[in-house]
Parts: C-alpha cells; sequence; structure tokens
C-alpha cells in the first residue's frame, strides 16, 4: 500500500497539463492547512524571466511566466522538473490568492505543504526550500530575449460545480 506522499509523488510525475499539477496544488494545501478556493483561472504571459507568476490581489486569476515554463521545459526533459516547477510557482500564488499575502510567510508555507506532501528529498521540497531557480542556475537567464505575446487563457484549468467562495 502506498503512503500519502508516494501518492502525491507518482501523482505529480504523472501529471499532464497545468490542471492536473493544479489539481494536486488544491488537494495539498487541503490537507496540509484545511483550506481551499475554486473559480481560479490560470492565464499564461511573457513576463520578466525573474518572475515567475504573480496573483493580482482581489481577483480568482494567476498569471503565470510562459517563456520563464518554456525555457524550464526546454531546458531539461524531465516531466518530475518541469512539474515540480509548475507545482511550486502554482501554490506560490494559490496561497496568494487565499490571503495570504506576505512573500516570507508564502515562502514558508510552500516548504511546509511540498516537504509534507513529497517527502524532503523531492525536487518540488528542494526548490520550496532554495526558489524554483535552483533549476536554472546554469542558464543565462539575462542573455534571453522572450518575445512578447499575447497573454492566453488556459481552458480546463480548474474544473469544478461549485461557487467560488466555499
Amino acid at each position: 500500500m502506498l503512503s500519502e506522499v508516494e501518492k502525491y509523488r507518482m501523482r505529480l510525475d504523472e501529471a499532464k497539463g497545468f490542471g492536473k499539477v493544479y489539481e494536486i496544488v488544491k488537494e495539498t494545501v487541503k490537507r496540509s492547512m484545511g483550506k481551499y478556493c475554486v473559480g481560479m483561472m490560470l492565464f499564461l504571459e511573457d513576463l520578466p524571466l525573474q518572475v515567475g507568476a504573480y496573483h493580482p490581489v482581489g481577483t480568482n486569476n494567476i498569471i503565470m511566466n510562459r517563456s520563464l515554463t518554456q525555457i524550464i521545459e526546454a531546458a531539461t526533459k524531465s516531466r518530475r522538473v518541469v512539474n515540480s516547477f509548475i507545482y511550486s510557482i502554482l501554490l506560490h500564488e494559490y496561497l496568494h490568492a487565499l490571503g495570504y499575502i506576505k512573500e516570507l510567510a508564502v515562502r514558508q508555507l510552500v516548504y511546509k505543504i511540498s516537504r509534507e506532501s513529497f517527502g524532503e528529498d523531492h525536487i518540488a521540497t528542494h526548490m520550496a526550500r532554495r526558489g524554483p531557480w535552483t533549476i536554472l542556475r546554469e542558464l543565462p537567464l539575462d542573455e534571453v530575449e522572450a518575445p512578447k505575446r499575447l497573454i492566453e487563457v488556459v481552458k480546463d484549468f480548474e474544473r469544478t460545480n461549485q461557487r467560488y467562495i466555499v
């Protein structure tokens, strides 16, 4: 019988698409903190490469850096690494959406939830402890010039029939 940690590890390794990773984000937050919200939307936009994503306070939106995500996908062929990066970024912004505004507190929560969900030795926990950019240390991001494209809505990001306020 698999432990919760092993189940989450396997699900993250096998997740295909932002929506599947986001389901794991919501479940791990609910399991760890007993909190959740529904009705979130994900947008992909070409942001400065030093910005992973942001949550406009008072909205149900997460805007994720499309260019940075594509660089991660090109730099590694590991679905575990890519999904762990996406998990870390979405978890951080989801916590902001839940009302946690202070960056230091959110970073600490991302580490706590990642450690509880995946164990200390998982790449998602490593990214939570040291920052998701640790996997990009070897890449000269300052020299990369990201194209500016239109913002894109990720379809089927959250599949729920519940109202926003839970």
